[in-house]
């Protein structure tokens, strides 16, 4: 039985409450959420750490150190609280032990750096993404030849634009060079240009959207339509991580896809101006 402990700002959030029944499903059973730390109570629900573990089942540990000490693996959460994953990582990432951190990895290449650092500095497996990263639409996209991406999708920039900017870098497989947004009521459009000229654009509707892409390449358009539980996808993946230590996503992709997301936040403060990275 591999036992992860759950390290996260407050517990009794969507991730959080659904994460330990689909890792033991996805595991068959080998592994099991069995500790867990929260660091405040939920300031949405008003739920304490204590409840939650009770609620769940699961073991409440008072520091930091006793989920690591107790636990085989880590994951740290804090999906909605970005700018405190570089404090809730400082611990877990020089454990050794593998450690997933859920996204938003960070709120500035700067922090983003840091994190990745320290993990390297000890010998940490450490990765952070976005589960639209593991769709069963994007596996079966060509990298190479791709010229330009039209992406859409819903929610807010701050907390979901992970959520087509991984995708984007995956595919691209490039550096941006200056983001350009405009912005209405409900709506956003982000223009990502790289260095090497290419281009793909954000687009976000807060009322809802599916996750869709226009893909444009050399070898033809493709339109991604996203339909499949890339949810179920990326837990997969999670496991198979806790399994073998072995990493899925180059830091270097998550470290572009924040500094993306950094000036794209200061473009949405002047929109119709390029803000270079």
């Amino acid at each position: 039985m591999i036992k992860i402990g759950f390290i996260d700002y407050y517990l009794d959030e969507w991730h959080a409450n659904n994460y330990p029944a689909w890792i033991r499903e996805a595991s068959g059973g080998e592994m099991v959420v069995a500790y867990a730390y929260g660091m405040i109570k939920s300031p949405i629900s008003g739920m304490t750490t204590e409840q939650w573990c009770e609620k769940y089942g699961i073991e409440k540990c008072e520091t930091i150190e006793e989920v690591i000490e107790k636990s085989d693996v880590l994951t740290v959460l804090s999906p909605d609280n970005c700018e405190m994953h570089e404090e809730l990582c400082q611990m877990p990432l020089r454990s050794g032990k593998p450690v997933y951190v859920d996204k938003t990895f960070a709120p500035d290449k700067a922090t983003a750096v840091r994190i990745m650092e320290l993990a390297e500095k000890h010998g940490t497996p450490c990765y952070s993404t976005s589960a639209l990263r593991f769709a069963e639409e994007y596996k079966a996209i060509d990298c190479d030849g791709i010229l330009m991406i039209n992406s859409w999708g819903p929610g807010n920039f701050d907390t979901y634009s992970v959520h087509q900017l991984e995708p984007i870098v995956m595919l691209m497989k490039g550096k941006a060079k200056r983001v350009l947004c405009n912005k209405g009521q409900k709506w956003l459009n982000m223009t990502v240009e790289f260095e090497d000229g290419r281009v793909a654009t954000l687009s976000q509707m807060e009322a809802g959207a599916p996750f869709m892409m226009n893909i444009c390449s050399v070898k033809g358009n493709k339109v991604v339509n996203v339909q499949s539980d890339f949810f179920k996808a990326f837990i997969k993946e999670l496991v198979s991580f806790y399994r073998t230590g072995i990493v899925p996503v180059p830091h270097e992709e998550t470290v572009e896809i924040m500094a993306i997301r950094e000036k794209g936040l200061l473009a949405l403060e002047t929109p119709g101006e390029w803000v270079y990275l």
